[in-house]
């Protein structure tokens, strides 16, 4: 896929491709929902021409369209549409092409990551800059998307008892059914909804991870004047119930916190892998490189879970802010590298790859322009690794072989 380019329901396809996943389709075709982390502001990378929602598609489908009409001194943008949302693309391996790529959801703001469901489905997180635009919409919500490839746009339905903050990523545990979800904030929680139903993240608890033996901890390991978390070191943990997922304000996290839930370092990507959550935390550790941590949901045994510090590198040709990430059918984590400090400083950013004894490698390396990689995603036979280019709007496909 290229940003601009017209798609199969006559729409352009969006910009600025974030994280995405893949899924079985029919015939030996592979599905790909892809998250556009885009705002109210970023026409340029907008799927509809001009600055409004399109007159004849179904104003109801979206989740913040706007209002029908011109702007105004008062508010410039209140007809604006929100251009965040998701488009899914039919991808066929044996000749390489994309057969079809359509809109399947609009409305939302930012969606950044998310996280596939074993039923084909796509969970995808709104990252706004505020939880309340101008208009009074409410955002900072998840959205579920079927990876349907006849679906064409679906109707946006927030799941507001998954919170409403600035979500990053979801991983699905399927043994216990729930779904853990990360905050990008420097000051961010880790947070686990229990469905009352499964398959149905419409009703359930949410709760936040806190340390057994150390209420409201810092795991971030900023401050060498705190108590540090050392590496490999496995901490038994338990779960706090959040009192009210959907809040007026943007203080889900510090009332959580305030209740005894631990603080991350800007969670961003998590994925379950060999039973484990594997989370990324971008600029965590004394150098501020980031930080992975291992959550396992049954460590201690009878459903006492213990998160581990599995890596954090202090070392400069090492990984750096890790974002995205995903698993290779061999074990390994596959890590997108985010883009910290301005374009003059910041180094090349990377696909790394980490082996499950903690050994680093690299695996790719954008030495153009700095821009960086998101949605690092495998095939569902694992030949194949799809990944983006952010800012160029591009989605790629790899093939291997790839490491036994």
């Amino acid at each position: 896929a290229k940003q601009g380019r017209t798609m199969s329901d006559g729409f352009r396809t969006p910009g600025r491709p974030d994280d995405m996943a893949t899924f079985p389709g029919p015939d030996g075709r592979i599905i790909l929902v892809c998250n556009h982390e885009l705002d109210i502001n970023q026409v340029a990378y907008s799927p509809f021409p001009g600055k409004e929602y399109p007159a004849d598609l179904d104003r109801g489908l979206s989740h913040d369209a706007g209002t029908p009409g011109k702007p105004s001194d008062a508010d410039p943008t209140a007809h604006q549409p929100y251009l965040g949302g998701t488009s899914t693309l039919v991808y066929n391996p044996a000749t390489g092409t994309t057969e079809k790529h359509f809109l399947s959801l609009t409305g939302t703001d930012r969606n950044c990551s998310g996280g596939a469901t074993p039923w084909g489905s796509w969970i995808t997180c709104e990252e706004p800059e505020q939880l309340t635009s101008e208009r009074g919409r409410r955002h900072g919500y998840c959205f579920e998307v079927s990876a349907d490839p006849d679906s064409g746009l679906q109707k946006a339905v927030a799941l507001k008892g998954l919170g409403r903050c600035r979500h990053e990523a979801v991983s699905y545990d399927p043994n216990d059914r729930s779904l853990y979800l990360t905050e990008d904030r420097n000051d961010g929680l880790l947070y686990r909804f229990v469905p009352e139903k499964e398959r149905d993240f419409t009703k359930g608890q949410l709760y936040a991870l806190a340390l057994k033996d150390r209420k409201s901890a810092d795991l971030r390991n900023y401050d060498p004047e705190q108590k540090q978390v050392a590496e490999n070191a496995v901490l038994e943990v338990e779960w706090i119930e959040i009192e009210d997922p959907d809040p007026p304000k943007d203080d889900l996290r510090i009332s959580g916190h305030q209740a005894g839930a631990a603080r991350f370092a800007r969670g961003e990507g998590i994925f379950f892998s060999d039973g484990a959550h594997y989370i990324c935390c971008t600029d965590g550790g004394p150098t501020r490189q980031g930080q992975i941590y291992r959550l396992l949901p049954d460590h201690f045994g009878k459903g006492r879970p213990g998160l581990e510090l599995f890596l954090q590198p202090t070392e400069s040709d090492l990984l750096s802010n890790g974002d995205n990430i995903c698993a290779a059918p061999n074990g390994d984590l596959i890590i997108c590298e985010d883009l910290v400090g301005d374009h003059k400083t910041r180094k090349s950013p990377h696909l790394r790859g980490v082996t499950p004894e903690g050994q680093i490698y690299n695996l790719a390396r954008n030495a153009k322009d700095k821009t960086e990689f998101a949605g690092s995603c495998f095939s569902p036979d694992g030949s194949i690794l799809f990944v983006n280019v952010q800012m160029h709007g591009l989605t790629v496909a790899i093939t291997g072989p790839w490491r036994a």
